[in-house]
């Protein structure tokens, strides 16, 4: 069988003129992230952290600005924030639900709070819908195996939940977070 190459050396990055990575974020990060550290690339997660809390996403001019500031290679950047669940390389919607799929969650309910869920917002696991309000995604545990199974609602945790909970939780949680 052939390999079957694509070439990625001519991928062309979206950018707009106004840089993710502004002054004030730069000042901030010299001020509060780098002298924590005592290489740059030590800095890298939560230099990822604070851009991506800025903006929701990562995007990938955003981590050229990032090699770029901390003196790394794009390809550090990239392979970092590529290999964490915690980064988002496209955008996601306003809010965030993530159910723990974990095995305790699993064997107390978890994949019917998530068809409940799916079913609810018309969208799969690792989708948005067509607003731009939810993204649904799983993740392996959350930490809270004693009250399975479990999910947070932007950075809510929700235990011991049915899928009628978990539809619950979702009407009465609060707007305005990222």
């Amino acid at each position: 069988m052939a390999w079957i190459t694509k070439n990625s050396a001519s991928m062309q990055i979206a950018r707009r003129s106004e840089p993710y990575l502004s002054e004030a974020t730069k000042a901030k990060l010299k001020a509060n992230i780098l002298p924590r550290y005592e290489t740059t690339l030590g800095a890298l997660m939560p230099t990822l952290h604070e851009v991506q809390h800025e903006h929701g996403w990562l995007p990938h001019q955003a981590l050229l600005e990032i090699a770029e500031f901390l003196k790394l290679s794009p390809a550090e950047v990239i392979d970092c924030a590529s290999f964490y669940e915690e980064y988002w390389l496209k955008p996601k919607g306003k809010r965030l639900i993530a159910v723990c799929r974990s095995i305790a969650c699993e064997f107390c309910g978890q994949p019917e709070v998530t068809e409940a869920i799916k079913s609810r917002l018309g969208i799969d696991v690792g989708e948005t819908t067509d607003d731009g309000q939810w993204t649904l995604v799983e993740v392996e545990c959350l930490g809270s195996c004693d009250s399975a199974p479990v999910m947070l609602v932007d950075e809510k945790l929700h235990e011991w939940l049915t899928p009628a909970q978990a539809i619950q939780r979702l009407d009465e949680a609060p707007a305005g977070h990222h």
